[in-house]
């Protein structure tokens, strides 16, 4: 057995239980564990698993088990996904049932409320910390912030934002600007 499928198992699931917000707000601490902590990854190579990731249909929690995979292949994966997804379903699980039986008490609905903002920064920290991972020239930059300014301002599908940005690349690369 793979010595170091036990250590992406605890790691994600550590990480799991830090998702307040979902997948995206726990990135920015996914980042200090695995790229400063462990150095299983550079900040490049998080920024590209996680791209891939964000392209890919489905939800964003995909992201982990594709670091596991970069790390142990399939057995990676896997370990990966489990740690990633069961203590956090179970804990989900649980509070559901404590939500359900407390659903009209005032203080619960105030915590709620409270959490939201809390999501949105811990949401907005992986963008930060993302671009200035991936964002390694003055082009990548445009294109980072025009597709946030284009995803933001406008009613369009973000589908538009990532066919120009990955087209804009490809001539860049093909132009020598990359």
């Amino acid at each position: 057995m793979n010595a170091l499928l036990p250590r992406i198992f605890l790691r994600f699931a550590g990480l799991s239980l830090l998702a307040v917000g979902g997948a995206g707000a726990v990135l920015p601490e996914a980042h200090r564990q695995l790229v400063e902590g462990e150095h299983w990854f550079t900040s490049s190579q998080f920024a590209e698993i996680f791209a891939i990731a964000q392209t890919a249909p489905g939800p964003n929690v995909i992201v982990f088990p594709l670091f596991g995979w970069e790390l142990a292949g399939f057995a990676g994966f896997c370990a990966a996904a489990l740690g990633v997804l069961g203590p956090s379903s179970l804990l989900a699980l649980a509070l559901a049932r404590k939500l359900r039986e407390n659903a009209d008490s005032p203080g619960l609905k105030r915590l709620k409320r409270a959490l939201i903002p809390l999501a949105v920064g811990l949401m907005a920290a992986n963008g930060a910390i993302l671009a200035r991972a991936a964002d390694t020239n003055a082009l990548a930059a445009v294109i980072t912030f025009a597709a946030a300014g284009f995803v933001v301002y406008s009613a369009r599908s973000p589908v538009w934002a990532m066919a120009a940005g990955a087209l804009l690349a490809v001539a860049a690369e093909r132009l020598g600007f990359l």
